[in-house]
């Protein structure tokens, strides 16, 4: 079982940054693929970033250069960095994590640990 907890959602404007964090129970790493979702209303729930296994990382096209996924192990924390945001980003961002595909994971993977959401909100 892997508890997850998101923060650092705020409301901003238009060229400004944000580090969304996503505290973790237990950080497997090793293991687990770990990735950052979003949903606005109204759409549907699309992958902005992750990181595998073997800390690899990939990104949506519409986030590429701006955000940046990273992790501390120490302090079992999975982040976001969001950097020229954009009225677009506005969504409720999750983290999930799921260990079925720790190296080929992708965003259409179905995954097992959930957070509960943060918000961002981005005015022009």
């Amino acid at each position: 079982q892997v508890e997850l907890v998101e923060s650092g959602g705020d409301s901003v404007q238009s060229g400004g940054s944000l580090r969304l964090s996503c505290q973790a129970s237990r950080f497997p790493y090793r293991t687990y693929c770990m990735t950052w979702f979003r949903q606005a209303p109204g759409k549907e729930r699309e992958g902005v970033a992750l990181i595998n296994a073997v800390r690899t990382t990939k990104y949506a096209n519409s986030v590429k250069g701006r955000f940046t996924i990273s992790q501390d192990i120490d302090k079992n924390t999975l982040y976001l960095q969001m950097n020229d945001l954009k009225p677009e980003d506005t969504a409720t961002y999750f983290c999930a994590f799921d260990s079925q595909k720790p190296v080929t994971c992708s965003w259409s993977d179905e995954y097992k640990y959930w957070g509960q959401g943060t918000q961002v909100t981005v005015s022009s």
